[in-house]
């Protein structure tokens, strides 16, 4: 698990994504000869600090957001939320201003979160949980398995597929809106019309740890069934162990996919865990190897 070892220890919260970016940068120039196909690679400013690797002819293209939630210093110790933490009095945050770097917690206060460090901290800095990795013989338990397990998903997949997009997108989580050009620049490149979301799902009453791979059938957003059916299909046919999901709220990517300009049908695929947006996220290790089989399979067959 060293790979993702090094991902969950890279900070990238939504809107200062490049140190993830450069890591994967440089990652892909190092092994991409080793690989079955050697990609293309797309980034720089035009594409901001997403990255797009194209594998020979793409059929599919499959998705992973590069950032995480976290904080924005504001003013008199104030921090202002990204996306959605979840994160009580105490829990201990990490980042890097122009004094040098931080380290602090979460104070009681009750108006607006604020934070204990003894100095002002710089407006504007990003602020992420402390990492704390946690593995054992059943379990992975860490802050930002959502979506470090995504990109690793992603990597993994990098070494076997000959044909399809891998693509890192932004600002999952507070919004998105990298998406929309990243879809225009596929569209113009090499189109597609068929995408997976490698991201992370929930534990819910219907959803369990072990019990393999989740494919979701809908969150907020509802995929094409015709579609579904076939993932469903070709899911059965792999004898990869996976679950059913249907929920009426969460978005991911594939909402920006849905509401794009292109007939591109979609299907969320991804690991399930418990305390979510948490500093102590938690995610099956047998269900992170059935996510990268499965993906494997559907990338082949689809």
């Amino acid at each position: 698990m060293d790979l993702l070892i090094k991902l969950l220890n890279i900070q990238s919260v939504s809107g200062d994504e490049s140190p993830m970016t450069e890591f994967l940068i440089q990652y892909v120039e190092k092994r991409k000869k080793s690989w079955k196909v050697k990609p293309e690679m797309f980034f720089g400013e035009k594409f901001h600090d997403c990255l797009l690797l194209k594998f020979g002819k793409p059929r599919t293209a499959v998705f992973a957001h590069l950032d995480t939630i976290g904080f924005t210093a504001r003013y008199e110790d104030q921090l202002v939320p990204i996306g959605g933490p979840e994160a009580d009095v105490g829990t201990s945050l990490v980042g890097n201003d122009r004094l040098g770097p931080i380290f602090c917690k979460i104070k009681e206060s009750e108006e607006v979160i604020r934070h204990d460090f003894p100095r002002a901290i710089e407006r504007g800095t990003r602020l992420s949980f402390e990492q704390n990795i946690r593995i054992d013989g059943e379990f992975i338990k860490a802050a930002y398995l959502d979506n470090r397990l995504g990109i690793y998903n992603c990597l993994k997949i990098c070494e076997e597929i000959t044909d399809g997009w891998i693509v890192f997108s932004t600002y999952e989580e507070h919004g998105g809106g990298s998406m929309p050009f990243l879809l225009n620049f596929i569209q113009a490149t090499a189109p597609i019309s068929q995408a997976l979301i490698s991201d992370i799902t929930w534990i819910t009453e219907g959803i369990c740890h072990h019990q393999g791979v989740v494919i979701s059938l809908r969150d907020k957003m509802i995929p094409r069934k015709k579609f579904l059916d076939r993932i469903v299909a070709l899911a059965e046919q792999s004898g990869v162990r996976f679950q059913l999901e249907v929920e009426g709220i969460g978005g991911s990517d594939g909402r920006e996919v849905q509401h794009s300009p292109y007939a591109i049908d979609w299907c969320f695929i991804g690991a399930a865990e418990d305390n979510v947006h948490s500093p102590n996220e938690i995610v099956s290790l047998a269900d992170i190897d059935a996510m990268v089989a499965l993906y494997l399979y559907l990338m082949a067959h689809l």
